[in-house]
């Protein structure tokens, strides 16, 4: 399989789609070899549909840049389906609010973030698969309003920035805190 730039793959068709391992090993593959380290699979057939659905496949080192969903306000719902990920939400002015270690088969295994509510999250394990809902529609220019204090995807700033968001991470990990910026 070709590296590929493709966001996302097409949804399976029918009016019954059966969630299966085989849906998975798919997603995961092409995320395998997209440029950007992740893919959506999603499950609702139109960008129009009133309830989003979706695997989201992610390698380590896939950069997802901090966003919330303002334009309509709309909350959101992770569940790690299998490895595990660092998951964050940010005050307005960048700093870390909260982090989280979410792993399939663990004590905590989702978030749900409200509209609004800067978020993002970094793969930890290859192969890391996510069940994500969010509401609809979707409108590509309206749906994700980034921090303008985080770096652009594909900017060279992205992979220090993560560097130093799994830096916070480790910190609260281990109970510690950071130093004031």
């Amino acid at each position: 399989m070709a590296t590929t730039s493709k966001l996302a793959l097409t949804p399976p068709a029918g009016e019954l789609v059966l969630v299966s391992s085989e849906l998975a090993t798919t997603a995961l593959e092409h995320s395998r070899q997209s440029a950007r380290k992740r893919v959506i699979l999603p499950f609702h057939k139109h960008e129009a549909d009133s309830l989003h659905r979706m695997f989201n496949a992610v390698q380590p080192g896939s950069y997802i840049r901090p966003h919330r969903h303002l334009d309509p306000p709309k909350s959101e719902a992770f569940i790690v389906l299998r490895g595990s990920l660092a998951f964050f939400t940010f005050d307005d002015d960048g700093r870390v609010r909260a982090c989280a270690r979410l792993a399939a088969g663990s004590d905590v295994f989702g978030a749900d973030v409200s509209a609004g509510v800067f978020h993002s999250f970094i793969a930890l394990e290859p192969d890391t698969l996510i069940y994500e809902v969010k509401p609809g529609p979707y409108a590509r220019a309206t749906d994700k309003a980034f921090g303008s204090w985080a770096p652009t995807e594909g900017a060279p700033e992205a992979a220090a920035y993560m560097r130093g968001l799994l830096e916070i991470f480790a910190r609260r990990q281990a109970g510690g805190s950071e130093p004031a910026r």
